[in-house]
């Protein structure tokens, strides 16, 4: 029989690979978005120099999505990553 101190290492154990899925899960959808992302912004406004390329490196899902969809109707690059 599990003694308490198991029970609630089982469920910190149990807890904390549930955290690790979902935050793989999370940092795959990140990684798919940036480099569709790229890919567009480049067949569309030719090569990213290093300053966008690092710009979205280091940006978070919810900031590759919105330019994803200021994409559609930028004229210019500079269109893209302007603030709303």
């Amino acid at each position: 029989m599990e003694t308490w101190s198991e029970r609630h290492l089982n469920k910190g154990i149990r807890q904390g690979r549930l955290e690790g899925r979902l935050e793989g899960l999370e940092e795959g959808r990140k990684e798919s978005a940036l480099h569709m992302l790229t890919r567009l912004l480049s067949k569309r406004f030719g090569p990213l120099d290093e300053a966008v390329q690092a710009r979205l490196q280091a940006a978070s899902l919810a900031e590759l999505e919105a330019w994803a969809d200021r994409l559609l109707e930028a004229d210019t690059l500079a269109e893209v990553f302007q603030m709303q």
